[in-house]
């Protein structure tokens, strides 16, 4: 529960900060950094709720296994990704 608990207020924290950044700028590396982090505390709230059994009751499922537990933990992984992506075309390709 310690765990738990404390992914929950760290991940709050962060996505608290993502989201006041997120007015301050118009670079697209920075937006898809800022996403992905509101995405993982997404991925622990959902995971909080699946283990007390309220999640589960309204999703999708494709066969056994319901759609965000497949795509949530993937999901944050993809934005930080196309964040590094840009960063790193811009840095090595455009000089």
């Amino acid at each position: 529960m310690v765990f738990m608990f404390s992914r929950l207020i760290l991940g709050a924290l962060a996505a608290f900060f993502a989201i006041m950044l997120w007015s301050k700028t118009r670079d697209a590396a920075w937006m898809l950094l800022i996403i992905g982090a509101i995405a993982a505390y997404i991925e622990t709230v959902y995971a909080v709720l699946n283990l007390f059994g309220i999640a589960g009751k309204l999703t999708l499922f494709i066969g056994s296994l319901p759609l965000p537990a497949i795509l949530l933990p993937a999901l944050h992984s993809c934005f930080f990704i196309a964040a590094f992506l840009i960063m790193a075309v811009r840095r090595y390709c455009c000089r």
